[in-house]
């Protein structure tokens, strides 16, 4: 796990510069097609990619996005008008089930379908009418590192090719070596909080609420830990009643309009006596833990290569072995 999301880096660097004319040339499919809406199809950490895809896409492109339920195609056999929809599906393998019937079903449902996936020759890409390859390689650990980010800068890439926005591509080609610089930061403060909890909440908005359901998820894979990626907004209605004295919560906030709203809940928490571990951005009463400041779509990429590097450690402190969960395997072929 830790080698390879140290080679994130180098991921993100050889992904920008191979797939620069093919991203290029989709985005002017997209500026040509206007689509009246994105759908995005995944599972697992691939979904939380698409979580922040909705707010890329919806925050840029200005283009409504939401996200399928791929059983109303592998189970029930549901056909939806897709007249003018990008149907944009995300899968390291590209050959679950589920997800093959659902892009499938989506294509002939009159959808664009537009595959991000780390398997050029996978059975998605054969249906998919673009496919952008993730060029993250072989990745043997169970819990996914690399090719997460790979997913994030892909989308990155061609969200800022579809709107042209040449600050978020200079942002993009700009980052492997803040990546690096992330994969170096030192989280040991949060070890001590964490090494016996049983249950947390990971908490982020907007462009960082992503990444927060995906350390939620490591924290499950890696930890042996309960946790639960909340909205910072979202959990300030029923999840709240649970943070009291002890309660740990481990906050992401990159620079930009969700950051005071964080940093307001997280001295709440703060206050209430929790054990709150804040990633970006400053409140009384928690812990920060160091960033490295970038792009606002860019910083939560680089948030979570440091989280990963925790987590790896976390999980010996624990007792676990990150490369060897239990009860998981590589990849879930789901119906």
């Amino acid at each position: 796990m830790l080698a390879e999301a140290a080679q994130s880096s180098e991921v993100v660097r050889h992904q920008f510069d191979a797939n620069a004319p093919r991203v290029r040339e989709l985005g002017a499919v997209l500026r040509g097609r206007a689509p009246r809406a994105v759908v995005t199809c995944a599972r697992g950490s691939s979904d939380h990619a698409a979580t922040f895809a909705k707010y890329l896409i919806e925050t840029h492109a200005q283009v409504l996005t939401s996200s399928a339920a791929p059983s109303m195609s592998s189970l029930y056999d549901a056909a939806t008008n897709l007249t003018d929809v990008v149907f944009l599906v995300i899968s390291q393998s590209g050959k679950s089930p589920d997800l093959l019937a659902s892009a499938r079903s989506a294509r002939e449902c009159g959808a664009l379908v537009i595959a991000l996936c780390n398997t050029p020759a996978a059975p998605l890409a054969e249906i998919a009418h673009h496919t952008i390859p993730l060029h993250a390689g072989p990745e043997l650990s169970v819990a996914a590192t690399k090719s997460f980010i790979a997913t994030l800068s892909a989308l990155t890439h061609l969200i800022a090719e579809w709107t042209q926005e040449r600050e978020l591509l200079a942002a993009l080609h700009a980052a492997p070596p803040l990546l690096a610089r992330a994969a170096a930061l030192d989280w040991s403060p949060a070890l001590a909080p964490l090494r016996e909890a049983t249950n947390l909440f990971v908490v982020g908005r907007g462009y960082g609420l992503g990444i927060a359901q995906e350390a939620a998820l490591k924290f499950k894979e890696t930890c042996g830990l309960h946790a639960e990626g909340f909205s910072a907004a979202e959990v300030q209605h029923g999840p709240m009643a649970l943070v009291g004295a002890g309660f740990p919560i481990l906050a992401f906030s990159q620079n930009d309009e969700t950051r005071p709203g964080i940093e307001r809940v997280a001295q709440e928490f703060a206050a209430r006596g929790a054990q709150v571990l804040l990633a970006g951005g400053a409140a009384a009463g928690a812990s920060a833990l160091p960033v490295v400041a970038a792009h606002p779509v860019i910083e939560p990429m680089l948030m979570i290569q440091s989280f990963y590097r925790f987590a790896a450690t976390l999980a010996v402190e624990r007792g676990f072995d990150p490369d060897v969960p239990p009860h998981l395997r590589k990849v879930t072929e789901t119906v």
